[in-house]
């Protein structure tokens, strides 16, 4: 089985708006899903959140391209009424990180790469920094 990786929202930002200082690993952690080392996810409210911080900072054209972008290279972990209620109930204390860790819970994620690390305590998945995924992942990624 492939590696299944859930990526939260700020590691999209990274790279769809370039981000520095941290644009260089999370685009690495994407070669990695476009290349299909690993099987990217992404839950569906990060899709909307995402528009919405795009489209604030670049415009709707370019916050769909981005869109279109993520869709064609992650699959979308489905969120529904069963899953906000176990995120409500959740040890992660932050509604928005806890239905990022129940969508990762969903797909059988084996890691959840975010800049959050943090936010994520009590969790039984491995939650990593895209620097500490890339860099586990394939010597090729290390720079």
């Amino acid at each position: 089985m492939s590696q299944r990786i859930l990526v939260d929202i700020n590691v999209l930002m990274d790279v769809l708006v370039q981000r520095q200082p941290y644009y260089v690993a999370s685009a690495a952690a994407w070669e990695a899903v476009a290349s299909r080392e690993v099987v990217g996810w992404v839950s569906a409210n990060s899709i909307t959140t995402l528009y919405y911080l795009l489209r604030k900072s670049s415009g709707h054209t370019t916050a769909m391209q981005g869109i279109r972008l993520v869709h064609k290279l992650f699959s979308i972990a489905p969120v529904d009424a069963a899953l906000i209620e176990k995120a409500l109930n959740s040890p992660v204390n932050d509604l928005e990180d806890a239905v990022q860790y129940e969508s990762a819970l969903l797909v059988n994620a084996t890691t959840i790469v975010t800049r959050d690390e943090h936010h994520f305590r009590d969790t039984t998945i491995p939650i990593v920094s895209p620097e500490f995924f890339v860099a586990n992942l394939n010597p090729k990624y290390n720079r």
